[in-house]
C-alpha cells in the first residue's frame, strides 16, 4: 500500500460571499463525517488531516512574503492522507467527497517515501 495526499481545493462558499445556514453547515458536516467514516471502515484513512483557514501568506525566494492565496481555485481548504494500492485506487477513494457538492475538487498526489 502507498500513501496519497488528498488536497481539498475550492468549494468554500464563504470565499464566494455566501454564508451557509446552520442547517446547511450541519448537513455538510454530516456528509463529511459519513465519507470519512467510509475511508476509516475501509482501512484507507492514514490521517484525517484538518480544515485550513482561507488566509495565509505566500513566501517566495529572497524572503518575499505576500498575502495569499490569491485565486479561489487555488484555495486549499483541507487535506487527508489515505492508503491505496495505486493512484487509480486512490482516485476512486476520492469519489463521493463532499467538496464536489460545493463545486470544489480533490487533488490526489502520491507521497514519496524518503529513506531515512
Amino acid at each position: 500500500m502507498s500513501e496519497y495526499l488528498f488536497l481539498y481545493r475550492g468549494g468554500n462558499t464563504r470565499a464566494a460571499g455566501a454564508v451557509p445556514s446552520p442547517e446547511q453547515m450541519q448537513q455538510t458536516m454530516q456528509k463529511w463525517t459519513t465519507w470519512i467514516k467510509g475511508l476509516i471502515d475501509g482501512g484507507h484513512l492514514k490521517e484525517a488531516g484538518q480544515p485550513l483557514e482561507a488566509g495565509g501568506k505566500v513566501v517566495t525566494a529572497g524572503n518575499g512574503v505576500n498575502d495569499g492565496p490569491y485565486a479561489e481555485k487555488d484555495l486549499v481548504c483541507g487535506y487527508s492522507i489515505v492508503e491505496a494500492s495505486d493512484l487509480s485506487a486512490a482516485v476512486e477513494l476520492s469519489s463521493g467527497c463532499p467538496i464536489f457538492d460545493a463545486g470544489g475538487l480533490v487533488e490526489v498526489r502520491p507521497v514519496i517515501k524518503l529513506n531515512q
